[in-house]
C-alpha cells in the first residue's frame, strides 16, 4: 500500500484522539499503581515509539493497562519502586523468547472464561481500592481488607468535609464519563476521559478546593533504571512468580485485545507471534527505564480505529505527542486532582467486569460462568497469580469432565457364555465413579468379557480399575458358580431323603 497524503491526514487526526484518551489513563494508572505519574507517560511513549514501529498488529495501541494495576501495586509495595524495572525487564525478555518460539498463537487456547474472570477480579479490586482514593483516603493492602473497610470509609467520609469535597469531584468525574459520550458534539471535540479530567481540574483550580493533587517529579527524575542490586531479589520465589504473572497476563491481554481489534477493521490481521515480540521489546525498554509494564489496550485501540487510523503511523505519532507533553508541560500534571483520576479508574474497573455476558453465559454455558466467577472471587480473596492459576485449573478440569463421556453396552451371546461388555468414549479418572456404578450393576454371578478396543482414550487410573474389576468380578462369578454346582447334589440328596421318609 502506497502511503499518501490522505492516509497521513487520517493517521494524524487519529493520533491526536488517541493521545487525548491516553494522557489521563496513563497518569491515573501510574498513580493507582503506587509509582510517579510520569512513569505512566513513559510507558505510553515507549508503546508508541518502540512497540508502535514493530510488526504484529498495525492498528492497536499499547501503553499502561488498568488490568495490571493491582498486580503492579502489590509488587511495588512488596519489593519497592526500584525493583519494578527488573520485573518488567524480565517479563519483556520472556515475551521476546515466547514470540521467537512461536508461542503467541497458543494464547488463543486460554479459556475465555478465565480471561474474563481475571479481568472481572482485577476490576473488583481496582474499584474497591479507588473508592478510597475518591475520598483522598489510604486504601488497605489486600482485597478482602478493602471490601471490609468500605463501611468505615463511608462513615469517615460523611464526617469529613474535605473527604466529601474530594468524593464529589470524583463522583462528578464518573458522571461526565457516563454522560459525555451522549453529547455527540462534545464527544467529537474531546474524548470523555480528557473532558472529565479537564472539568475536574478546572473546578478544583477555580474554587481552590482543599483536595489532593498529583505529585510531579519531572520526567527525568521519575525514570529510575534498575541497578545491579535490584536483581538480587530474583532468588525469591515471590519475585519470580510476579515476573511470570506479568508475562502471562500482559501477553494474554495484548493478544486478546488484538483479536478484538481485528474485528473492528478491515486491514491486515494480527500476526500473534510478531505482536508478542513487539510487546516484549516494549516491555524490555520499559524495564530498562524502570517504568510500568505495557500491554495492548482495547480502549485506546478502539479509539484509534474509530478515529479513522489506517496504519501504524497513528500509534507512533501518539507516542510523539505524549513525549512532547511530558517534556514540555509536565507541570500541568500537578493541577490534576487525585480523586478525578480515581473516578476514571473506577469507571475503567467497572468496564472490566463482563456484566452483559454473565446472563447469557449462565443460561447457555453454566460451567463457564462458574469458572469466571471462581476466578474473579479467588483474585479478590487471594492475589492475581493464585486466582488465575485456580481459574486455569478449573477450566482444565471442566474441559476434561465435559470430554470424558463414557457409557457401557452389553451383549448376551447365551447363558453359558460370558457377557460381552463394551466400554465406549473417553475413560478418565473423572468418570471412574460413574463407570464403576454401571459395571457393578451387571449380574454378579455371570462372567464378563470386557472389551476396550472402542475407547478413544483411557488414562492409567481407568485402565488399572477396569482390569482389576474384570478380574475380581469373574473370580466372584466363578466362586458363585462353584457354590451353585456344589449345592445342587446336596439339594438332590436331601430331596431323596425326604422322599424315603
Amino acid at each position: 500500500m502506497t502511503y499518501s497524503k490522505n492516509l497521513l491526514r487520517a493517521d494524524f487526526t487519529a493520533s491526536l484522539v488517541v493521545f487525548l484518551v491516553a494522557v489521563p489513563l496513563c497518569v491515573g494508572i501510574a498513580v493507582a499503581s503506587g509509582v510517579p505519574a510520569e512513569l505512566g507517560l513513559v510507558t505510553g511513549i515507549v508503546g508508541g515509539l518502540v512497540t508502535g514501529f514493530l510488526p504484529g498488529s498495525s492498528i492497536q495501541v499499547s501503553g499502561p493497562a488498568a488490568g495490571l494495576t493491582v498486580l503492579v501495586y502489590e509488587a511495588v509495595q512488596t519489593y519497592g519502586v526500584s525493583a519494578l524495572g527488573v520485573l518488567v525487564l524480565l517479563a519483556g525478555l520472556l515475551q521476546l523468547l515466547m514470540g521467537a518460539l512461536r508461542l503467541g498463537r497458543w494464547f488463543r487456547a486460554i479459556s475465555v472464561s478465565v480471561v474474563q474472570g481475571m479481568l472481572a477480579g482485577i476490576g473488583l479490586v481496582l474499584i474497591a481500592g479507588q473508592l478510597y482514593s475518591l475520598a483522598d483516603a489510604k486504601a488497605p493492602g489486600s482485597g478482602p481488607e478493602k471490601i471490609l473497610g468500605l463501611g468505615g470509609l463511608v462513615l469517615d467520609t460523611v464526617g469529613d468535609s474535605a473527604a466529601l469535597t474530594a468524593f464529589a469531584v470524583g463522583a462528578g468525574t464518573i458522571a461526565v464519563l457516563l454522560l459525555w459520550p451522549k453529547w455527540s458534539a462534545g464527544a467529537r471535540v474531546l474524548p470523555a476521559p480528557l473532558a472529565a479530567v479537564l472539568l475536574a481540574t478546572a473546578a478544583t483550580a477555580v474554587f481552590d478546593l482543599p483536595i489532593a493533587r498529583v505529585e510531579v517529579k519531572g520526567l527525568l527524575d521519575a525514570v529510575q533504571p534498575p541497578g545491579l542490586g535490584d536483581f538480587g531479589n530474583l532468588a525469591s520465589i515471590g519475585m519470580l512468580s510476579t515476573v511470570l504473572a506479568f508475562t502471562l497476563i500482559a501477553s494474554a491481554e495484548s493478544l486478546f485485545s488484538a483479536a478484538a481489534v481485528d474485528r473492528l477493521h478491515d486491514g491486515p490481521r494480527t500476526d500473534y507471534d510478531k505482536e508478542l515480540m513487539a510487546q516484549g521489546a516494549g516491555n524490555t525498554v520499559c524495564g530498562v527505564l524502570g517504568a510500568l509494564p505495557m500491554t495492548a489496550v482495547i480502549v485506546r485501540s478502539s479509539a484509534n480505529v474509530a478515529a479513522g487510523a489506517k496504519t501504524k503511523v497513528s500509534r507512533v505519532l501518539h507516542g510523539v505527542w505524549l513525549l512532547v507533553f511530558a517534556a514540555a508541560i509536565p507541570g500541568v500534571l500537578g493541577m490534576i486532582p487525585l480523586s478525578a483520576l480515581a473516578g476514571i479508574l473506577v469507571h475503567a474497573g467497572w468496564k472490566l467486569i463482563p456484566l452483559r455476558e454473565l446472563g447469557p453465559m449462565w443460561r447457555q454455558h453454566r460451567a463457564e460462568a462458574v469458572v469466571l466467577a471462581v476466578t474473579a472471587l479467588a483474585i479478590v480473596l487471594t492475589n492475581m497469580f493464585e486466582g488465575v492459576l485456580l481459574g486455569l485449573l478449573m477450566a482444565v478440569v471442566k474441559t476434561a469432565w465435559e470430554t470424558s463421556h463414557i457409557h457401557v453396552e452389553t451383549e448376551d451371546p447365551g447363558e453359558d457364555l460370558p457377557l460381552r461388555v463394551t466400554v465406549l468414549g473417553n475413560a478418565t479418572f473423572l468418570r471412574l465413579p460413574k463407570l464403576q456404578d454401571q459395571l457393578d450393576a451387571l449380574p454378579a454371578g455371570r462372567r464378563v468379557e470386557l472389551r476396550l478396543e472402542k475407547l478413544r482414550h483411557m488414562d492409567h487410573a481407568c485402565g488399572l480399575a477396569l482390569s482389576t474389576w474384570e478380574e475380581q468380578h469373574n473370580k466372584m462369578a466363578d466362586q458363585t458358580a462353584e457354590r451353585s454346582r456344589t449345592a445342587e447334589p446336596a439339594a438332590a440328596e436331601r430331596e431323596g431323603e425326604d422322599l424315603l421318609t
